[in-house]
């Protein structure tokens, strides 16, 4: 098999499975080699197919999804062109059809003689496998279905042309790599730097379940869309009291955009240092990032805010236009103040500077959007609806009697209250 002659993906992560496969294929009955230790190759690589398809939920024919995965994970000058855009022009194209011939040829490979020359059978037992129903820890059902489906597209191409077609249009409308696959990410550090890893379990809330804020909602939802769009958007300020949805509509915004080529990086006030590093690995993609900052703010000693100001809007190097931050806070001026601030003017010569510079990180958010807490009514109808849409059975005037009395002692009026008193009623049932 030809994988040295690969040109642009001659490295791919968990590649050295396909290595030590294409050196069977040519090799394993050859004299020169010991048929046991030939075997024993085979079965460690049965078993890293096995074990990586395993930990991402893939079934069916497992040679075909680990190729498969090959292909949607290696992020290279092809598939990064083709992301979002589609198939593009150029001389790359010829390249990408020679290489997409030889993982035709991978696909094709009938294992029967390697099986019956070293007596074994353990390939056709990963080549129509039954998952436990599970979609695995590393992707989310939602992924697992795309990569099987696109194993099954390939090995039913004609040849490396209608291959090189399928894989494009895979890229066009999922992406590659994990900004490709994955909707939301976050930052860790190691010795080797800022790495963006996915994060492969989130809240699939929809802005249609969030009762009330429609004002609110349609404020956050114009700045996204005209984001999404190309068009000009401004950083966004989720403000007001606890509970009242302000991260959940975050959350949603997510969902409703991510196949227009949405993605969010979280990342919490430790790790504004690691900022510069984040958007210099985003900046040249072909998605739209926002970098969400929840329940953000800042006591007097934290000076986080400052290096946060600088990133936003005020250093040398412009931001990129694919990136825009979200936050939340419960503080509608980020930073805490105190009655002694304002003893401590006196002290000062330019009062004025020191407010401002506290000020200054909120100017730079162009999209403040208020979440108060709702009124009794409309915490009502908060409660009305979830309870509708959870399938509680329950007079309506009890139900709103037992809510009031839940939110007396379960701090106050607002949709995480109400939230709460509903899965109160479904775990009582």
């Amino acid at each position: 098999m030809r994988i040295h002659e690969l040109i642009i993906y001659k490295h791919m992560d968990e590649e050295q499975i396909l290595q030590d496969m294409t050196f069977l294929m040519e090799n394993y009955n050859s004299d020169y080699y010991n048929a046991q230790d030939m075997k024993s190759l085979l079965f460690d690589c049965v078993n890293g197919i096995l074990e990586l398809c395993v930990d991402h939920g893939f079934e069916g024919n497992l040679w075909h999804d680990y190729l498969t995965f090959l292909l949607a994970e290696n992020e290279n000058a092809y598939s990064t062109s083709c992301e979002i855009i589609g198939e593009i022009e150029g001389g790359i194209n010829r390249i990408a059809l020679h290489d997409f011939e030889i993982f035709k040829e991978l696909f094709d490979y009938d294992f029967t003689d390697m099986e019956r020359t070293l007596g074994v059978d353990c390939v056709s037992m990963i080549l129509d496998y039954t998952g436990s129903g599970t979609h695995g820890c590393v992707f989310n059902r939602r992924i697992r279905d795309r990569i099987c489906a696109l194993a099954k597209a390939l090995a039913a191409t004609e040849d490396g042309e209608a291959f090189k077609k399928t894989v494009t249009q895979f890229y066009k409308e999922f992406g590659v790599g994990k900004f490709g696959l994955h909707k939301a990410f976050r930052i860790a550090h190691d010795e080797a730097g800022v790495r963006i890893e996915p994060i492969t379990k989130i809240a699939h809330v929809q802005l249609d379940e969030l009762v009330g804020y429609e004002s609110a909602k349609k404020k956050l939802i114009d700045n996204t869309e005209a984001f999404v769009k190309g068009r000009r958007a401004n950083n966004c300020l989720l403000f007001g009291d606890a509970g009242t949805g302000k991260s959940s509509s975050i959350k949603a915004i997510l969902n409703r955009y991510y196949d227009q080529g949405l993605r969010m990086i979280e990342v919490y006030k430790h790790q504004f240092q690691d900022l510069n590093d984040v958007i210099g690995q985003i900046k040249n993609r072909n998605y739209k990032f926002i970098i969400y900052m929840d329940d953000l703010s800042f006591e007097e000693f934290e000076i986080e805010y400052k290096y946060l100001k600088a990133v936003i809007e005020g250093g040398l190097e412009r931001k990129p236009d694919n990136v825009l931050i979200y936050a939340t806070s419960n503080r509608r001026h980020l930073i805490r103040e105190s009655f002694r601030d304002k003893e401590e003017r006196d002290e000062e010569l330019h009062t004025n500077d020191t407010v401002q510079e506290k000020l200054s990180l909120v100017a730079r958010f162009g999209v403040t959007i208020y979440f108060g807490k709702p009124a009794k009514k409309e915490f009502q109808e908060i409660v009305r609806q979830l309870a509708k849409r959870n399938g509680i059975e329950m007079d309506e005037e009890r139900l709103l009697l037992e809510a009031n009395r839940w939110e007396l002692s379960h701090g106050g009026m607002s949709g995480r209250t109400a939230q709460q008193f509903i899965d109160y009623l479904l775990g009582m049932e």
